[in-house]
Formats: structure tokens, C-alpha cells, sequence
């Protein structure tokens, strides 16, 4: 059974440090990508304060697939270059969207949704996947968020990479 609880304060460089932790703990040595989604989305979405959607969208040469999630039902396909997972996808660039509703062709999966962090997992150079984090409230996410996920998909990229 695996129950972990973080002692630092939620976006804290303390609180990415030991979620990075975890991922790694739960993650090392399990050579099944998708299984790694799963487990990692369920971690993000136990750990993470303020969410209603924490996931990953795999790559699939120009599109983006849904992957392991926790939350509502979501959008299936995304177009690379496409809403906030597309922009992160086609750029290879992280975005903090404080307002979802002021992105330019945002795509509402969850009208609940107000504010989200999308972070590339990249490996070797290649953008394979991305991070998916949304929430119901407004400027929810930090550059400090943004610095720990981005950290946190370094760790995890070969452990998601297909074959």
C-alpha cells in the first residue's frame, strides 16, 4: 500500500522536492509506461491541493492522446499547437495559464476549470507527453509550481517513454 502525505506547505520548493520523492519511490523500476501515468496521476491528484483534473495527454506524432487522469472525463485528441496541452506540446514549453478563459483557443474539457500548468515531459529532446494540471480557481498555479513539475517531468520522462 502506498500512503504518502508531504510536511511542506503545497508549491513550496520543500513540497516539489519530496512530491518528486514519491514519484520517484513509486516509480523505480517499473518498466511499464502507462502504469507509471496512472500511478503518477493518482500521487499529483492526492498530493496537489485545489485541483479537478491532473493527468497526462501521450503524444502520437501530431496529436495529443488522452492518457491515465483523475478527474472528470476529458477531451480525447488534442491537435498539437491546439489550446493550452497543444501549446505545450508544439512548443516543448511549459504554460501557466492563470486564466483559462482569456487563452486563445482554449479547449473547455471541464467548464469548472480556471486555471491550469501544462508541462512537457521530454525525452531525448522529443516531447513524448505532457503533464496536465487544472483548477477551479483563478491563478492557481505558480512559477515555483512551474519549476517543480517541470523537475518532476525530468524524473519521470524514461519512466513513461514507449518501449
Amino acid at each position: 500500500m502506498f500512503d504518502y502525505a508531504i510536511a511542506h506547505p503545497a508549491g513550496s520548493p520543500a513540497f516539489h522536492a519530496e512530491l518528486q520523492e514519491a514519484a520517484d519511490a513509486l516509480t523505480a523500476g517499473e518498466p511499464d509506461p502507462v502504469a507509471n501515468m496512472a500511478n503518477l496521476a493518482a500521487l499529483i491528484w492526492q498530493l496537489v491541493p485545489d485541483l479537478n483534473w491532473a493527468g497526462f495527454y501521450r503524444r502520437q506524432g501530431d496529436t495529443l492522446v488522452l492518457g491515465p487522469f483523475c478527474g472528470r472525463p476529458a477531451c480525447i485528441r488534442i491537435p498539437l499547437g491546439r489550446g493550452v496541452c497543444g501549446a505545450a506540446a508544439g512548443t516543448g514549453e511549459s504554460q501557466l495559464v492563470d486564466d483559462v478563459h482569456a487563452f486563445p483557443g482554449h479547449i473547455a474539457c471541464d467548464a469548472a476549470s480556471r486555471s491550469e500548468l501544462v508541462v512537457p515531459v521530454l525525452h531525448d529532446g522529443v516531447v513524448i507527453a505532457v503533464i496536465d494540471l487544472d483548477s477551479p480557481t483563478p491563478a492557481r498555479f505558480t512559477d515555483g509550481d512551474r519549476q517543480g513539475f517541470e523537475a518532476l517531468a525530468a524524473l519521470i520522462a524514461a519512466r513513461i517513454a514507449e518501449g
